[in-house]
């Protein structure tokens, strides 16, 4: 039976690696052990790891290399004109740009809003909404997302520079 089900998940990661390659607009290496769904306008970066994750919208999504995902994490890129002649919205849409650094890890069911920048290193805790940029190495969390830690740099630039990628 352990047979079974291991090969099972083995072959449901290569279905969900298909979708993430033929939804995204550019890759260099991915692989999806959950359902994920990316937009044409997503370019994402080498060792790229989702094990569930959404990109929503027709704005551009850049995620950059050894990013990896917990489980039900989305980005949404766009929102209704809210600016626009009808109320309480109109029928357009506003696009924000999103991007994610290197080296960055998102804990489960992490929501980020348009427009935001999470910076190289950074660690985005579980059950979090990031609303504003997130800085290089930061450790955030909450709703909205507020850092409240920050990795050991030399720690970091070490393993980095020893290419020390999982």
């Amino acid at each position: 039976m352990r047979f079974l089900i291991r090969y099972y998940k083995i072959y449901l990661s290569f279905w969900y690696t298909l979708i993430v390659k033929y939804t995204a607009k550019d890759y260099k290496s991915v692989k999806a052990f959950g359902y994920s769904r990316m937009t044409k306008q997503t370019v994402l970066g080498a060792n790229v790891n989702f094990n569930g994750f959404k990109v929503l919208g027709k704005g551009k999504v850049t995620i950059g290399d050894n990013f990896h995902s917990g489980t039900g994490c989305s980005i949404i890129t766009q929102i209704h004109n809210y600016k626009g002649d009808a109320l309480p919205y109109d029928s357009t849409f506003i696009l924000k740009e999103s991007f994610i650094e290197d080296n960055v890890w998102f804990g489960n069911n992490i929501t980020v809003l348009g427009g935001v920048r999470i910076g190289e290193g950074a660690i985005i805790q579980a059950g979090s909404v990031v609303v504003k940029d997130i800085e290089p190495l930061a450790i955030a969390g909450g709703h909205p997302a507020k850092v409240f830690s920050y990795r050991d740099k030399e720690h970091y630039y070490s393993l980095k520079e020893q290419k020390k990628f999982h």
